[in-house]
């Protein structure tokens, strides 16, 4: 049994409105025909590009924690220590606990 929306689904628009290197927007990840036809769309089409904008950020999160992990594991330069780093500000890290 299908639900019944009650209200409109908004655009999940943040206002970047830039497009990345594979065409979609960098702020909301839709693609520009999922941006131009958002409005003509029914609630049920709505959920699924949100569905697919949700895969689409899963995606790119995991392929920064990968990047970041591969540049992390990098030799440091000969000469240089690998050295703790220090809070900026203690108190507020013993306060968060």
């Amino acid at each position: 049994m299908e639900q019944i929306e009650m209200f409109v689904i908004e655009s999940p628009c943040k206002g970047v409105c830039e497009n990345s290197v594979k065409g979609f927007c960098k702020g909301c990840l839709r693609s520009r025909d999922e941006r131009f036809h958002w409005f003509s769309l029914s609630n049920e089409d709505r959920h699924h590009i949100l569905g697919l904008c949700k895969q689409r950020r899963a995606r790119l999160l995991k392929a920064r924690q990968e990047r970041l992990a591969a540049n992390f594991d990098k030799a440091l330069p000969y000469g240089m220590e690998e050295e703790s780093v220090s809070p900026l500000f203690p108190f507020l890290v013993n306060s968060q606990k």
